[in-house]
């Protein structure tokens, strides 16, 4: 966490969720909004986790306001785990607090925080259409990710380590397959990219650029 980073608290579902806030330097003129979800809460998953740290700090560059924050039951967060149901409800809520109506919005997740940033982009979709979605080796094996919107496509990155032996590439591949979804696989990573941290955040750079 940055010095810089801003310590929050929104009134959830379940009670208050607490957030973390990172603003960049020259914000986007529009007021761009991303909101990232981290891992499992039940296997260590924090807003603080490494990851999702290189996440807010990629969407931080590139002008986004980076809000992280803890699902109900973690941290300062009320509230106990529902399976990924009442956590895409928190995401929601965190949306619906902290980014504008008129504002552009960004998702994004790792693992389970990636199936969660995919569920609720699926909810969102009819209301309020992200402009990027950035999954990072999303729990495929583990949840029912949705399909996403064909139009999304050309808006969303999904990065999966080749060797990841939490979530299996296959299980990613056989969701994105009917699809016709494009999946960036680095070669040699693992669930947590262990050193190839620089190259996630190079490519997630990369991919807002071109938006």
């Amino acid at each position: 966490m940055n010095a810089q980073t801003e310590l929050s608290a929104i009134l959830g579902p379940a009670g208050p969720l607490e957030l973390a806030i990172d603003r960049p330097a020259v914000p986007r003129p529009d007021g761009g909004v991303a909101v990232i979800a981290h891992p499992h809460p039940l296997f260590g998953g924090t807003l603080h986790n490494k990851v999702v740290q290189t996440l807010a700090r990629a969407f931080v560059q590139q002008g986004w306001v980076a809000v992280r924050f803890h699902f109900r039951g973690v941290g300062g967060s009320a509230g106990v785990h529902d399976h990924g149901v009442g956590e895409v409800d928190d995401l929601l809520a965190v949306v619906g607090a902290c980014a504008g109506d008129q504002a552009p919005l960004a998702l994004a997740g790792f693992s389970f925080g990636g199936y969660v940033a995919a569920a609720a982009a699926a909810r969102l979709w009819t209301q309020r259409p992200a402009q990027a979605l950035v999954l990072v080796a999303p729990a495929a094996s583990r949840y029912t990710l949705p399909a996403l919107e064909a139009e999304l496509h050309a808006r969303t990155l999904v990065i999966h380590g080749e060797v990841d032996d939490t979530v299996p590439l296959a299980a990613v591949l056989d969701w994105a397959r009917p699809q016709g979804l494009p999946i960036t696989v680095m070669p040699g990573g693992e669930h947590f990219f262990h050193g190839r941290l620089p190259l996630l955040k190079s490519l997630v750079v990369r991919h807002l650029r071109a938006l």
